[in-house]
């Protein structure tokens, strides 16, 4: 009878957690629509502008731009690692810290971080965090993305790091998402050649090259930026969806094989009962 009441409870247990898990896999899909549809709404803004400033530095020729060089490209380098602030999203966390540990390795300059996951793993290995950013949470806002890109390129422009760059998730497809190590700062013109997707134009400058890109080049930093927020944002819905779809079939699984081992339980229990009344009548003949 004991066992059989304690398959029973486990059998419950199970069913709890199913439901659970089913309540959080709905509420990680809604909020995936909502983060996927901000994320490719901003990614042809991004791209166009990011096109733009690269045909203007290969058409405007030698130009110089404080985001454009870097003061000493043996200085510091200041790297931001995005996680996420919730857990219960399979492995998103820990590929992004794998990549984070194997990419700080060999290079000095301030580490910062966006996401409470990401503490404790980094701090365990060794690596010391200078900023942990808590203001950005599920729904990063432009303007704290805006303040953060303006220190990031006020720092550079002063020579304080020699390039920032950014290891995140990134968001390819509903089925892909791979983590990224995006470079920031500086901005070279070679790297903006091989990310052009249109045809280079002529350009006839009003007012000159060089104050167009001072006006389009942070413009650019920070929406490259913001991008890369909302593409993290989204992979760790998706990731949460995966892992709370995963959840809710493996409970579902366990709570048939409960069952099967509850009837098993009982049909031994009944078994041994009509034994027991067999016995008992044969021996009063």
């Amino acid at each position: 009878m004991g066992k059989s009441r304690e398959i029973k409870n486990r059998i419950k247990a199970v069913k709890n957690i199913q439901r659970i898990t089913r309540t959080m896999q709905m509420i990680a899909t809604s909020k995936f629509a909502k983060a996927q549809q901000a994320a490719t709404a901003s990614k042809p803004y991004t791209r166009g502008l990011f096109d733009l400033v690269a045909q203007l530095a290969s058409a405007a020729g030698d130009i110089e731009h404080p985001l454009l060089t870097a003061h000493d490209r043996s200085g510091p380098v200041l790297t931001l690692v995005i996680c996420s602030d919730r857990g219960l999203c399979g492995p998103y966390n820990a590929h992004i810290i794998r990549t984070a540990l194997a990419n700080l390795k060999d290079v000095e300059g301030p580490v910062e971080l966006v996401g409470k996951k990401g503490l404790t793993p980094l701090r365990f290995n060794g690596i010391e965090i200078d900023q942990h950013h808590t203001q950005f949470g599920d729904t990063p806002r432009y303007a704290d993305v805006e303040a953060l890109a303006e220190r990031y390129m006020a720092m550079f422009g002063a020579g304080e790091v020699s390039a920032v760059r950014i290891i995140s998730m990134k968001y390819i497809s509903a089925g892909r998402q791979t983590p990224d190590v995006l470079r920031l700062l500086p901005f070279s013109s070679d790297a903006l050649e091989g990310e052009q997707t249109g045809p280079v134009r002529p350009y006839e400058f009003s007012p000159d090259a060089a104050e167009l890109l001072g006006s389009l080049l942070p413009a650019a930093v920070k929406a490259v930026l913001f991008q890369a927020f909302n593409d993290a944002v989204v992979s760790e819905h998706v990731a949460r969806m995966v892992a709370m779809k995963a959840a809710t079939d493996n409970a579902g699984k366990m709570g048939k094989t409960l069952k099967t081992k509850f009837n098993r339980a009982r049909q031994a229990q009944i078994t041994t009962e009509l034994t027991e009344i067999v016995s008992g009548a044969a021996a009063l003949e």
